[in-house]
């Protein structure tokens, strides 16, 4: 079948769910991901013709997309800034706000890269592999509760030949850390079950609820635990960066300085939106 009919057919099936633009997103992203071409095949090859296999993949991609699969849990890929990463159901998708965290981080220690890195909550191991090309020699640690996500986060360090030590452990049942650490960063749940009707029918249904959701009563425990810890552990210079709910940035930063950090910086995403912190004991 060539791959103009089948694009035509593709967003006659998808109308009735998603606007065109989406629709074509869609594609785009099926013709990059799963024929590894270029976006623009079609322009400069417009009689590509689609193999059986292919065929098959693409129809299989249109039957995920008609039950509100994500896209990159159909592909199998999340591009993470210059990393493209193998997820799934057993992972969180990574997102832009995650990324500007790293960037956060990377002008944070552009002067002076931390030796010692621990990542809490690693998911499909976007943050510490990402820290890893950023700062090639330091020695990095990264832990997460679910043995699943630590598959898919090895195997994603694996292609990207990064050295991460990967540990299986839930931070809330911590009493201590091995060692102290020059920075240390987390993505925790954060997301309150009040705040579940405004999010999209598709990350509700696919997106792992461990990795998401807190109680409405203590939205901030993996705050508040993870900076006790982090108090007691962290280098004399180190630094503790958080990317946290939006709704609850002065909430988050006054457990923080309750716990004893003398600095603190509450930084906006490029929406707007308060997202992340930084951190550090001593002022």
């Amino acid at each position: 079948m060539l791959l103009k009919d089948f694009k035509i057919y593709f967003e006659r099936e998808l109308s009735d769910l998603f606007n065109l633009a989406e629709v074509r997103h869609f594609f785009y992203i099926l013709i990059e991901d799963l024929l590894n071409e270029n976006r623009f095949l079609l322009a400069v090859n417009p009689d590509y013709t689609l193999s059986a296999h292919h065929l098959n993949t693409f129809e299989n991609a249109l039957k995920g997309l008609k039950k509100k699969a994500p896209i990159q849990y159909i592909t199998g890929l999340a591009h993470f800034g210059n990393l493209t990463l193998k997820v799934n159901e057993s992972v969180l998708i990574p997102r832009p706000e995650t990324l500007e965290l790293i960037n956060y981080i990377k002008d944070t220690f552009k002067h002076a890269p931390p030796k010692t890195i621990l990542d809490i909550g690693t998911g499909s191991g976007c943050i510490p592999i990402a820290l890893s090309q950023a700062f090639p020699h330091a020695s990095i640690t990264a832990i997460d509760v679910s043995e699943k996500a630590l598959a898919v986060a090895r195997e994603n360090a694996n292609k990207y030949k990064s050295t991460i030590n990967w540990e299986l452990k839930n931070i809330l049942s911590e009493k201590s850390l091995d060692q102290k650490y020059d920075l240390i960063v987390s993505n925790p749940p954060y997301v309150r079950a009040l705040e579940k009707v405004e999010m999209s029918k598709n990350v509700l249904a696919y997106e792992p609820e461990i990795a998401l959701f807190v109680t409405d009563k203590d939205p901030l425990i993996f705050y508040k635990k993870i900076s006790e810890l982090a108090f007691d552990f962290l280098s004399q210079d180190g630094l503790l960066f958080f990317e946290i709910n939006e709704y609850l940035g002065e909430e988050t930063t006054a457990l923080i300085k309750n716990i004893g950090f003398k600095k603190i910086v509450l930084k906006q995403d490029m929406y707007l939106k308060n997202r992340m912190i930084m951190a550090k004991a001593i002022a």
